[in-house]
């Protein structure tokens, strides 16, 4: 009597499709693991460019008058670029890719003048593409690898206090 069913060569059996298993699950799991670590530094960096931002408006909203356009608009941008480096953003920071605006009440922009106060000031990140797909490769589902480019254009604007 003949058993085909014997447990050794069912076990054997089950071993190889929980591979394959195992193998496809694996490869879904740090897909999504990339995609999230991904996502996590663009959070991150976005957050560190809008602290930056704060810092920034917070030293123009302090700054005598008498050198806002002068001084102080310069003084800004460098306090941006330096948190921004120091938060580990890559790539940096240039001061073009900073901007220092005066506003009026109505917020709306006018030209920095030293001896003159504005109402409120705003400092911004512009033009700023972070690459997602740039530590981890993110997978299309054709299997080809790609990077997404989206731009943060975080900004803080503040009363000037003078």
């Amino acid at each position: 009597m003949r058993h085909l069913n014997h447990p050794a060569k069912i076990s054997r059996l089950h071993r190889g499709g929980a591979l394959i298993e195992f193998g496809l699950v694996v490869i879904l799991l740090v897909m999504i693991v990339g995609a999230i670590v991904e996502f996590g530094r663009v959070f991150w960096y976005y957050d560190a460019l809008t602290k930056a931002t704060r810092d920034s408006a917070r030293l123009i909203s302090l700054a005598p008058k008498e050198t806002i356009a002068s001084t102080a608009s310069g003084d800004a941008q460098d306090l941006a670029i330096l948190a921004a480096t120091n938060a580990g953003v890559t790539p940096r920071l240039t001061r073009a890719n900073v901007v220092v605006d005066c506003l009026n009440a109505a917020f709306q922009i006018e030209n920095c003048v030293d001896g003159t106060a504005p109402a409120n000031v705003r400092v911004s990140i512009v033009d700023f593409q972070v690459t997602i797909g740039g530590w981890i490769p993110l997978l299309l589902s054709n299997g080809a690898s790609t990077n997404w480019q989206p731009t943060l254009d975080p900004h803080t604007t503040m009363r000037y206090l003078p």
